[in-house]
């Protein structure tokens, strides 16, 4: 298909916002297999995957005059994100955090130590790891145990950028560590 607006995703979507159906079907053709390969990469299915790009693809077009969108491609990215999850919570493909870490803590001797150790020395190279002020702001909050008005008027900041920092803060570590938990659980499950 010739490309009838530019590349730019805000002339795009301003288009799409008009019901343009040429500028929808640039976008589709522009995003489909990323939206398609992120699915697919997490959900190893690819009728799911393709079903999951198709339903992003229709929502997008459905609610094109009432979206607010900045950046196309990571809306995009997350949708697929977002849509793989909720599959997995439906089809209860998934085991809760706090359930498999309650089977880790049953484990025990050396080996387990050991894995402990080592997962306990990531942690905290990654907590070293953060932007100065967020490890500041998160090492308050989990470590002393202070609200986010106590940190805010302790580092003179506001509420709103210390729940960001400890937001990014707790996704970052999260991110991480859960592959390494992971590895945790299968080798001692």
């Amino acid at each position: 298909m010739a490309k009838l607006y530019p590349d730019d995703d805000q002339v795009l979507l301003s288009k799409l916002q008009q019901s343009c159906e040429k500028a929808f079907s640039q976008i589709y053709d522009k995003y489909w297999e990323l939206v398609y390969t992120d699915a697919f990469r997490r959900l190893k299915d690819r009728a799911q995957a393709k079903d999951i790009t198709q339903e992003i693809f229709l929502k997008l077009w459905v609610r094109r005059e009432s979206l607010q969108i900045e950046n196309l491609r990571g809306y995009l990215r997350v949708s697929a994100r977002n849509r793989v999850l909720n599959l997995f919570e439906k089809e209860n493909r998934y085991v809760p955090f706090e359930q498999l870490l309650l089977k880790v803590k049953e484990k025990e001797g050396a080996d387990f130590l050991a894995v402990k150790n080592e997962f306990l020395e990531a942690y905290r190279a990654l907590v070293k790891a953060l932007p100065t002020k967020r490890q500041k702001i998160f090492r308050y909050h989990f470590e002393e145990g202070l609200s986010t008005d106590e940190i805010a008027k302790r580092l003179e900041l506001s509420r709103k950028t210390v729940q960001n920092q400890l937001g990014r803060a707790v996704y970052s570590l999260k991110t991480d560590l859960t592959h390494l938990f992971v590895i945790v659980v299968i080798f001692f499950l």
